[in-house]
C-alpha cells in the first residue's frame, strides 16, 4: 500500500509533536532541576558565609555567646524556607533555627567536605531528616582556626515546586508553539495539499484522454498558475487532436478524389470502354492527376521540414532582384490572361538576411495565387519597402478577394475558401500553409488585407542585412 506525500508528511508532524513533548518531559526536566539545585545551592552558600562571617568575629573575641547572631539566624531562615543549624567541630549542632529540634544533637562521622569538589549535597543528610534536602556548609573560623560550621538545609520540596513552574511554563509554551504548528499544517492542507489534490486528479484525467476535464482551482499563486498552465495544456491537446483529424481527413480526401480519377481512367482504357482515338485525351487527364499528386506530396513533405527545427540556410541576397526573377518565370501565365506585374521598389537594391531558396518558394505561392484568382486584362503590384530594420514585401491583386469568415482560416492546411474552389481546381489547399511557415521561422509576420470582389494584399517582413 503506497502513502500519499501528506500522509507522510501528517506522520512526520505527529512524530515531532510526539518527541518534543518527551523532550520537554525528560531533558528539559532534568536541566531545569539541575539549574535549580545549582542557582539554589549557590544562594544557600552565599547565606551561609554571611552567617558564618558573623559568627567569626564571635571567636576572634571575649565574647563567646552565640546566641548574639540567633536572630539573624532565624530570619534568614525564615526568609529562605529552609533550617539552619551552627555545628561545632566535633560534630554537635549547637544551635538550629527551627528551635530546639536538633540542638545537642552529634552528628556521627560528620565530615563537612566529604563531598570534595561539590559545595552542596543532596540527601537526608546523615538521615537527619525524613526527605531530601540540599545542604550547603561555610567555616566558622577565628584566630586562624576553624571552630565549626553554618549549615543550610533547603527541602528539595521547594527546587521541586520552582521545576514544576518552570515546567509548566515550558508546557504552555510548547503546547502554544504545537498549536501554532497545527495551524500552519491546517492552511498547508487547503493552500497546498487539496489544490494539489486536484490538480492531481486533472492529470489523471487528462493522461486517460479526457481532455475536456477543467481543474476547478481559482488561486492566484503557484498552485493556480500551474492549474491554468495544464488547463492551458489540455486545451492545447485537444486542438491538436482536432487538427489531426482534420488533417487525416483532408490527406485522405485528397488522395481519393485523384486515385479515384486515375483508377477509373485506366481502368475504361485497359477495358476498351474509352474510344482508341480518346485514349490520349484520357491519358493526359491521368498525368494532370499524377501532377496533381505530386505536388500534394511535394507540400506535405516541405511543411514536415518545415516543422523540424534549425532546417533554415540563410545568407544575405537582394530581395528585389529575387522578384525580378520570380515574376519572370511567370510570364507565359500572365501572357495567356493579359495580366500585368507592376514591381515597385524604394530603393535599387534592398539586401534581406534570410533563406534564399525559402523565400523564393513564398514569393512564387503569392505570385502563382495571385495570377490565379485575378481576371483577366488586371495587374497585380509587387511593393517593397524599408522601416527600421525591416524589408516588407507587398503583393496585392484585384482578384475575387476572400471572404472575412475564412480570413483567419486560410492559413490552415487544406483549406479553401467556397470562392476559390471553382478557380482553384489543381490546388492542394497548402500554398498559404506552407508561406506562413517559411515566415514565422524566420521569425517575422505576414499579414493579409482582402475585400470580396476587389482584391487582397499580402504583406511579409524579413530582417534587412547587417553587412551591407
Amino acid at each position: 500500500m503506497t502513502h500519499s506525500l501528506y500522509y507522510k508528511f501528517l506522520l512526520g508532524y505527529l512524530a515531532f509533536l510526539f518527541l518534543g513533548f518527551l523532550t520537554i518531559s525528560t531533558v528539559s526536566s532534568k536541566m531545569v532541576e539541575r539549574y535549580l539545585v545549582e542557582s539554589s545551592a549557590q544562594t544557600l552558600y552565599d547565606e551561609a558565609n554571611l552567617i558564618a562571617s558573623s559568627y567569626s568575629s564571635i571567636y576572634k573575641g571575649t565574647n563567646l555567646d552565640l546566641s548574639a547572631a540567633y536572630p539573624q539566624m532565624q530570619a534568614v531562615g525564615s526568609f529562605l524556607g529552609a533550617r539552619i543549624w551552627v555545628v561545632d567541630d566535633s560534630g554537635s549542632i549547637v544551635l538550629d533555627s527551627d528551635g530546639s529540634a536538633h540542638t545537642g544533637t552529634v552528628i556521627e562521622d560528620f565530615d563537612p567536605v566529604g563531598d570534595g569538589n561539590e559545595s552542596y549535597s543532596v540527601g537526608r543528610y546523615y538521615g537527619l531528616f525524613n526527605s531530601d534536602v540540599l545542604s550547603v556548609s561555610a567555616p566558622i573560623t577565628g584566630n586562624f582556626n576553624t571552630y565549626g560550621y553554618v549549615v543550610i538545609h533547603l527541602p528539595m520540596t521547594e527546587v521541586e515546586d520552582g521545576k514544576n513552574e518552570i515546567l509548566l511554563l515550558i508546557y504552555l509554551s510548547g503546547a502554544f508553539i504545537f498549536l501554532l504548528s497545527l495551524i500552519i499544517l491546517l492552511i498547508f492542507t487547503k493552500t497546498v495539499y487539496f489544490p494539489l489534490k486536484k490538480i492531481t486528479y486533472g492529470a489523471n484525467e487528462y493522461a486517460d484522454g479526457n481532455l475536456k476535464y477543467n481543474i476547478d482551482l481559482k488561486t492566484s499563486d503557484e498552485m493556480g498558475y500551474l492549474a491554468a498552465t495544464l488547463d492551458y495544456m489540455s486545451d492545447e491537446l485537444e486542438k491538436m487532436e482536432e487538427y489531426q483529424r482534420r488533417f487525416i481527413a483532408n490527406v485522405s480526401h485528397d488522395f481519393r478524389s485523384p486515385l479515384t480519377s486515375i483508377k477509373g481512367y485506366v481502368e475504361a482504357i485497359i477495358d476498351g470502354t474509352v474510344p482508341r482515338e480518346l485514349e490520349a485525351k484520357y491519358l493526359n487527364i491521368v498525368i494532370s492527376e499524377t501532377e496533381r499528386l505530386n505536388k500534394l506530396t511535394e507540400g506535405m513533405l516541405t511543411l514536415n521540414s518545415l516543422d523540424s527545427k534549425g532546417y533554415l540556410s540563410r545568407s544575405n541576397f537582394d530581395i528585389n532582384r529575387v522578384i525580378k526573377d520570380t515574376a519572370a518565370s511567370f510570364e507565359g501565365t500572365c501572357n495567356a490572361k493579359d495580366i500585368i506585374i507592376d514591381l515597385t521598389f524604394s530603393d535599387t537594391t534592398q539586401m534581406v538576411y534570410a533563406d534564399l531558396g525559402k523565400i523564393q518558394q513564398v514569393l512564387y505561392n503569392l505570385i502563382d495565387n495571385a495570377i490565379k484568382f485575378s481576371p483577366n486584362n488586371s495587374v497585380i503590384y509587387i511593393h517593397t519597402g524599408t522601416k527600421y530594420e525591416k524589408v516588407f514585401v507587398s503583393v496585392k491583386d484585384n482578384g475575387i478577394g476572400i471572404p472575412k469568415a475564412d480570413i483567419m482560416k486560410i492559413w490552415d492546411r487544406f483549406y479553401k475558401t467556397d470562392l476559390s474552389r471553382g478557380k482553384d481546381k489543381k490546388g492542394t489547399g497548402l500554398g498559404l500553409a506552407i508561406v506562413k511557415e517559411i515566415i514565422q521561422a524566420h521569425g517575422e509576420n505576414i499579414d493579409v488585407i482582402s475585400t470580396v470582389d476587389v482584391g487582397t494584399e499580402f504583406r511579409f517582413s524579413l530582417p534587412k542585412s547587417t553587412n551591407l
